[in-house]
């Protein structure tokens, strides 16, 4: 049986600082992010089956993508846990939408976050085959799976 790539794209609108950065991004400010998922699996072969011929209802494909990534990023400000703590504080105050990481929020190591949250949360016969954010018109960055193997 032949392996099949599906790949859906999700946009959300997220904020963003880079503690230490010696330019521009170390203040906040946002993107229109484009997310690009694709898994990679082998069609289901069961005639009776609702899901007969597909390697992942794109339904559900949207709903884990919602759940794990979007619904935490989308409208939120991600700043790095050790962040002045008087900000964290006075952003909490105000009831603003915190994401606060372990790492520094570049668009890399955002990438790999959501890398590791939906290969976790994948059906055992799918494979998360490759992803793609772009945090402007013009700039991204990509993780594929055949490049850390």
């Amino acid at each position: 049986m032949a392996n099949i790539r599906l790949t859906r794209l999700f946009t959300f609108e997220t904020a963003h600082a880079l503690l230490h950065y010696n330019g521009p991004c170390r203040r906040i400010h946002g993107h229109s992010y484009k997310l690009e998922v694709t898994v990679l699996g082998t069609p289901l072969v069961a005639e009776q089956h609702p899901k007969n011929g597909m390697v992942m209802d794109f339904g559900d494909l949207k709903r884990l993508v919602q759940e794990h990534v979007v619904s935490l990023f989308d409208h939120a400000l991600v700043l790095q846990a050790d962040s002045p703590r008087d900000l964290i504080e006075a952003l909490e105050k105000h009831e603003h939408r915190l994401v606060l990481t372990p790492y520094q929020p570049t668009c890399e190591n955002m990438l790999l976050d959501f890398q590791h949250r939906l290969q976790r949360a994948l059906p055992a016969n799918v494979t998360l085959h490759h992803l793609k954010l772009w945090e402007t018109q013009n700039s991204f960055a990509e993780w594929y799976a055949e490049d850390n193997q």
